[in-house]
């Protein structure tokens, strides 16, 4: 079992975009009794809200429904209830990091380290532009959910 969590900011736009299309894709590919799959914020400004409407048609559009998803802080206990903590940029990684207990067992990475030839790049956020931005974090998020699920669909 592979317990994951995706992190930005707020938890309304790329966490939500990554948290969807993986659900979708473990789904697709029979691999639901092997895989947990949630969403978190480092920011606490939209707990409780549904990602943004722009993420929200993105996904839309791909067939995917992610208006039941709702925004959540990182808890401390995360890093002891995942196995992978997933950071869609640099400074929610060191956040991340920061508030990360002594001796947890969560694996903290960046999202794109597990994209071949994005190692080091973080996702960029799409919130104060406009639909360009969102239709990126999409692509980049897929790409990296079929990374990731050929690495862990395995084990």
């Amino acid at each position: 079992m592979h317990r994951v969590l995706f992190v930005c900011l707020g938890n309304i736009c790329r966490s939500p975009t990554a948290h969807g299309v993986f659900r979708q894709a473990v789904i697709d590919a029979d691999l639901q009794d092997r895989f947990e799959i949630e969403s978190a914020g480092t920011g606490d400004w939209h707990l409780g809200k549904a990602p943004d409407p722009r993420a929200q048609a993105q996904a839309a559009a791909r067939g995917i429904d992610i208006s039941d998803l709702r925004a959540r802080a990182v808890f401390p206990e995360d890093f002891d209830d995942y196995d992978h903590i997933l950071a869609m940029d640099a400074q929610n990684l060191a956040d991340l990091k920061a508030m990360q207990p002594v001796g947890s067992r969560a694996k903290v990475s960046l999202f794109l380290d597990h994209l071949s030839g994005h190692e080091g790049e973080s996702v960029p956020d799409p919130y104060y532009g406009g639909e360009e931005g969102f239709q990126t974090v999409y692509a980049l998020v897929e790409a990296t959910t079929e990374s990731l699920l050929k690495q862990w669909g395995k084990a």
